[in-house]
């Protein structure tokens, strides 16, 4: 690959970074921890220390670090250490993808339980009232129990591909 060539990949490279960045923005996450999972999609090797993050991002360690530990309580990263280094390294946990979708499927459970709560409040109010939030707690009620039944079929799923 020539030198030019490897300097079109990087740029793409460093775009798709901050485009995880935004994607995770919209979705309410700090743009940091998106972009903080973007180079962990795509770094080699596939853990990172926090100098190595910071060097890549071009972020301070401090915002790397409190970002990290979010992704990490987010169930999306994990730390790790190397035999014979001291340093923390970050990557991409294994079932990442599953337990964001096991955090949405908690969230959806929450809006449901709200529509029920205002359903509640407007017992016996004429139906025009209760029409929106009835269709808000079925829309909820029903990707709250498909949710984790798409789940168990992608675990086994995976299950099969892997050798």
């Amino acid at each position: 690959m020539s030198r030019v060539d490897k300097e079109a990949q990087q740029f793409e490279l460093r775009r798709f970074v901050e485009e995880v960045g935004l994607l995770f923005e919209l979705s309410g996450m700090p743009r940091m921890a998106g972009r903080i999972l973007g180079w962990l999609l795509i770094a080699d090797p596939p853990h990172q220390s926090l100098s190595q993050l910071a060097e890549a991002l071009q972020a301070s360690k401090g915002s790397i670090s409190t970002m990290s530990r979010l992704l990490i309580q987010a169930g999306i990263v994990d730390r790790i250490s190397l035999p014979g280094d001291r340093r923390d390294y970050f990557c991409i946990k294994l079932d990442a993808w599953t337990e964001l979708i096991k955090q949405k499927t908690a969230q959806i459970k929450a809006v449901r339980a709200l529509a029920e709560r205002g359903l509640g409040l407007l017992e016996g109010e004429p139906d025009e009232r209760r029409q929106r939030l009835e269709e808000m707690r079925n829309f909820h009620a029903f990707f709250e129990g498909e949710l984790p039944r798409l789940v168990q079929r992608w675990e086994r799923e995976r299950e099969v591909k892997q050798p």
